[in-house]
């Protein structure tokens, strides 16, 4: 298991109402200020709990049989990752229908920094999805010795991919404020798709590494 293998579950991660929110924030009337209030707050949310996760395995790995390879502590680290995974799956799938924006969204055109700060801290802490694609994350790195900082890239990615709304602002302009809610509209439909798909060549990955 090496960093390139977790980085794709980036997208899972803000695929749903983290990326629409963004989307809202974007094309909200101070859309600077907001945007980057609500990645602080979401860069806060996956950092903390991507180092407690990344403690919490470390911890069960040292449990189970420390720091020998062959202990089958890296195995049983692999087996709570593929049940994380899984049930990441199943929860994806049974929300897919589920398409129309929350009612509370459309009240962000106007938000607040500290609002905006609350709100990338909730959805990321919050959100279950969120948290399993962190644990399983951070599991399959601790799981398998890699340092704490491999983390960091993820974090950067989630985050680059949740800023690309309001950078498209900035770069494009008017261009983007038509195209933003097509990006909005395609998140509500297709994105369980593609998540199903990364999450599922993850699982994939999981239980290779099982086989070995």
């Amino acid at each position: 298991m090496n960093l390139l293998t977790v980085l794709p579950l980036a997208f899972v991660m803000v695929a749903g109402p983290q990326l629409i929110s963004a989307v809202f924030l974007a094309a909200s009337r101070d859309p600077r200020r907001s945007s980057v209030a609500y990645l602080a707050g979401a860069a806060l949310g996956t950092g903390l709990a991507l180092t407690v996760w990344y403690l919490v395995f470390r911890a069960v790995k040292h449990t189970a049989g420390g720091d020998d390879p062959d202990s089958g502590s890296r195995h049983l680290i692999d087996w709570i990752v593929l049940a994380v995974l899984l049930a990441v799956m199943v929860g994806i799938f049974l929300r897919r229908g589920h398409s129309q924006t929350p009612s509370w969204m459309t009240k962000l055109e106007d938000p607040r920094p500290r609002l905006a700060f609350g709100l990338g801290l909730l959805l990321i802490a919050a959100m279950p999805t969120d948290e399993a694609i962190m644990a399983s994350v951070a599991g399959s790195l601790a799981g398998h010795d890699r340092p704490w900082w491999h983390l960091l890239p993820f974090l950067v990615l989630t985050m680059l991919l949740l800023a690309l709304p309001v950078l498209a602002l900035l770069l494009l302009g008017h261009r983007a404020t038509v195209a933003l809610p097509k990006v909005r509209g395609w998140a509500n439909t297709h994105s369980w798709v593609i998540s199903e798909l990364v999450t599922l060549i993850f699982v994939a990955i999981v239980v290779s590494d099982l086989a070995k």
